[in-house]
């Protein structure tokens, strides 16, 4: 990227965050989907801008993983740009990682090294109930979903997260990879679901690959309503108890 584009991006990022994106993320974090945010923002903001900020701030916030859950990879954030004003007045701008921090213009603090004669802290044991892995995730104990024995799936699910915790529960998603392949068969089976969950799910998965959603109340209601009428297959996994789900 040539010194000119480079400054073209940095100001058009800049403007957008200025404008729109803490907005975007504050109501991304109120559960609003991208056509809703779209339509709340007094700056006229391009749909597929507001999409991509908002599946940025779910990675950020961990409600998405772009990596099976437990496996220990982290998202990181997407470059940003900062602008700096020197004592003269002039302002530049510059390439920084993601993060409060950077967004107000202070300069990335270097790790504490340990006070001399110290140790280390040990690393943090797995969590109980999950094993680990030979590769350090988690070894999963796997087995298929069965309603004569498991009972309703909405039911089932909500246990399982109260029993994990909502951030230690997810599923894999493939809507995207689903909408590209089989867009009419797609359109028919997103017809159980309200207007709101459809959205989110356009909103959200449009032209995404496979990735992993928390089981959040939302989810769990999109889940279990799709299952019921034969139109969902998937997994959840459940890190605390190390438990893989097929559905």
């Amino acid at each position: 990227m040539s010194e000119q584009d480079y400054f073209k991006a940095a100001l058009a990022d800049f403007t957008f965050e200025a404008a729109s994106g803490g907005a975007i993320r504050h109501l991304a974090d109120l559960g609003y989907t991208v056509k809703q945010i779209t339509e709340q923002l007094s700056f006229p903001t391009p749909y597929q801008r507001v999409q991509k900020a908002v599946r940025e701030r779910l990675l950020e916030t961990g409600v998405l993983l772009l990596e099976e859950p437990g496996s220990g990879k982290g998202h990181s954030p997407a470059p940003v740009y900062v602008v700096d004003h020197d004592k003269y007045g002039r302002t530049s701008f510059r390439r920084a990682r993601a993060s409060k921090e950077l967004a107000e213009g202070a300069t990335e603090r270097p790790a504490k090294k340990p006070a001399e004669g110290a140790t280390e802290r040990p690393a943090k044991k797995p969590t109980e109930g999950a094993e680990k892995g030979t590769l350090g995730g988690v070894l999963w104990r796997e087995r298929a979903f069965d309603e004569k024995r498991d009972g309703n799936l909405a039911a089932y699910l909500a246990e399982k997260c109260r029993e994990n915790g909502e951030e230690k529960a997810f599923v894999f998603c493939d809507f995207g990879l689903r909408m590209e392949k089989e867009p009419a068969l797609f359109e028919e089976a997103m017809q159980v679901l309200d207007e709101r969950a459809r959205d989110y799910i356009y909103g959200l998965f449009q032209g995404q690959k496979g990735c992993y959603h928390r089981l959040n109340r939302r989810m769990r209601e999109i889940v279990a309503k799709l299952y019921e009428r034969k139109e969902y297959h998937s997994i959840c996994y459940f890190v605390k108890t190390g438990e893989k789900i097929f559905l």
